[in-house]
């Protein structure tokens, strides 16, 4: 089944401006430490990440370091974004920390 997101997912969140970039960003953005590595069911993090989008949060923070183990919540929110959000990639705004040790 191809997910489609609430229709009103930006009604129903308070958006920002950052810094003189003009960037809108959420009030609230979804990290992606727990509940996201490979020691999470995967169906269970796709739940989270599709219920926030449909709330609309478009910021989403990863590191290299989330998991457990190191770096499975990237390979984990990667398969989201290729079965779900790919058509919604221009509406996300996905941060990156590396290097953290």
């Amino acid at each position: 089944m191809t997910y489609v997101p609430a229709a009103d997912r930006y009604d129903r969140m308070e958006y920002r401006r950052s810094g003189r970039s003009g960037l809108k960003l959420p009030a609230l953005s979804l990290g992606l430490w727990q509940n996201f590595g490979g020691d999470t069911p995967f169906e269970h993090s796709r739940e989270i990440v599709r219920r926030a989008f449909d709330l609309g949060v478009t910021h989403i923070d990863l590191a290299n370091n989330y998991g457990p183990p190191y770096g499975s919540a990237e390979e984990t929110f990667g398969e989201i974004l290729r079965k779900d959000l790919r058509p919604y990639r221009d509406e996300l705004i996905v941060s990156m920390i590396t290097g953290l040790g």
